[in-house]
């Protein structure tokens, strides 16, 4: 299967880039290979685009793909594509253009900035009949999906945690809270009904209230703790994970769900699903800088 990638300036292009293309590399997945590449606009006002872009296009184009002049040339020569760049403020519009193709697209994540943009994506995916998945690495992370799996019963409660830096142009929690929301919907799925988010300095406390009187929380803190994790309450047991004790990468991981859906054009995440994501981190957003509870 050929495949391409829209936005060069993303550590995952070039992950993906090295696992699918590279035979060499551990976590190499044969059958599949990117071929055709463009790298996007760069955001001047964003350092994570600015000043990763021309390394990253390099080690990309250093893989064998082809680098080419703008996503229509992308789209006629693949079977399936990444949106892979990092400002999601650029989504909606290149969106725009992919999926009149109708090829199946996975969007890093997220989505959109807002929901009401998430809400015009999903109704262009459906006009266009076009498969769409959108999701974070560490919803399917090999501890994570561990945990889920050791569950016996429905889950009561989640509580979960990782570093929640923030950035200008990436509004609220979009940036990294959509890793600890994603690992709420992927063990409870929708059915979120109200958010409630606190800081102070570097450290973030959102709570929320589930359908069926279950609380969760995600724990936002500093760059000195980089990874992921959370517990599972469920049957009177607790089941943890920590991303830091993982055997297997998480970018794997999540590429393998992602391989699935190129080729069965179904996404793992129901559009359902990914919308009530974004309303919700719009929500805790809002939350952080007005103080209020905010219901879906």
């Amino acid at each position: 299967m050929k495949l391409g990638i829209i936005g060069l300036d993303c550590s995952h292009a070039v992950e993906f880039s090295r696992m699918l293309n590279d035979p060499a590399d551990r976590e190499h997945i044969p059958g599949y290979r990117v071929t055709a590449a463009w790298p996007g606009r760069i955001s001047k006002d964003f350092d994570m685009s600015r000043d990763r872009m021309e390394s990253f296009t390099g080690q990309v184009s250093r893989l064998g793909v082809k680098l080419c002049g703008g996503i229509e040339e992308v789209m006629e020569q693949v079977d399936a594509v990444f949106l892979e760049q990092v400002d999601a403020r650029l989504r909606e519009e290149q969106l725009k253009r992919i999926l009149p193709f109708g090829k199946p697209v996975f969007v890093d994540k997220p989505l959109a900035l807002s929901a009401d943009s998430a809400r015009r994506i999903c109704r262009l995916a459906r006009q266009w009949d076009c498969p769409v998945m959108s999701a974070s690495s560490i919803r399917y992370s090999q501890g994570w999906q561990a945990a889920l799996d050791q569950c016996r019963g429905e889950v009561e409660a989640v509580d979960v945690y990782g570093p929640m830096p923030l950035t200008p142009t990436q509004p609220g929690y979009f940036w990294y809270g959509v890793h600890m929301a994603e690992m709420l919907y992927e063990a409870l799925g929708p059915g979120c009904q109200w958010v409630q988010a606190r800081r102070q300095g570097d450290q973030h406390l959102i709570t929320a209230g589930w359908q069926g009187g279950r609380l969760v929380s995600i724990r936002g803190m500093g760059p000195q703790y980089p990874d992921f994790g959370g517990a599972l309450m469920a049957q009177g047991r607790r089941y943890c994970a920590d991303t830091g004790r993982d055997t297997r990468g998480y970018y794997a991981c999540l590429l393998e769900r992602i391989l699935k859906m190129f080729e069965s054009g179904q996404s793992p995440v129901s559009w359902e699903q990914m919308l009530e994501t974004t309303c919700f981190l719009e929500a805790a957003s809002r939350s952080m800088n007005s103080g209020d509870t905010i219901w879906l």
